[in-house]
């Protein structure tokens, strides 16, 4: 499971972009100032920062230029309000990957977010199945296979956290009408089509068993 590095100051605006990256399969750590930013990049590995510049008590910039001279390459973005040139001029001077103004659509973040992530891995392979994580096509045996839209969210889900237990809110989120039920069938469905080991971790998730 990719993990992220939220500093975000709006409260509004950080837990909808949580709940909306969680949902998305993502582990996402928020901090509200970038003191707090910074002590959580020392105490973990992160797959990306997601900065605000005006936060209180070390702001974005500074705080990803201390990463930056510590030796930190993690992919780093910036959302801001600030649209003049002088500010993203100075988010790149300090490193950053990429610069997004609010307001912003989560779609775009989400697109800018896999293409960093995944863009050194972007097929995963398990067994005869081979994955494009960034198009989410699913091969076997050099053949593209067609799912329903439920059941490929539901495979995008467990390939890209292979190793990982998902807790079963992460599937439900997909589901037009989620029950342990339901999602008991699909995970039922894709294991017989793919042979995937699935394990149903009691009363949490499933965990898609690497091989």
């Amino acid at each position: 499971m990719s993990k992220i590095l939220l500093l975000e100051d709006d409260y509004l605006l950080s837990e909808t972009l949580k709940g909306l990256l969680m949902g998305e399969g993502f582990e996402v750590v928020h901090a509200d100032d970038g003191e707090e930013a910074l002590s959580y990049s020392y105490e973990n590995s992160f797959d990306l920062y997601l900065f605000d510049i005006n936060v209180p008590l070390l702001n974005g910039l500074d705080l990803l230029k201390l990463l930056r001279e510590s030796g930190d390459t993690t992919p780093a973005f910036f959302i801001s309000a600030y649209k003049d040139i002088q500010t993203i001029t100075k988010a790149f001077d300090s490193a950053c990957d990429d610069y997004i103004k609010k307001p912003f659509e989560f779609d775009e973040l989400l697109v800018r977010i896999k293409a960093h992530i995944l863009k050194k891995n972007p097929v995963l392979a398990y067994g005869s199945i081979a994955y494009d994580l960034l198009n989410k096509r699913i091969f076997q045996k050099e053949k593209e296979v067609d799912l329903g839209f439920v059941e490929k969210e539901i495979f995008d889900l467990l390939m890209r956290n292979m190793g990982q237990t998902i807790f079963k809110e992460h599937f439900f989120n997909v589901m037009e009408k989620p029950s342990d039920v339901a999602l008991r069938v699909h995970i039922t469905k894709l294991k017989q089509r793919f042979s995937l080991q699935v394990i149903n971790v009691k009363g949490i998730g499933y965990r898609l068993e690497k091989i």
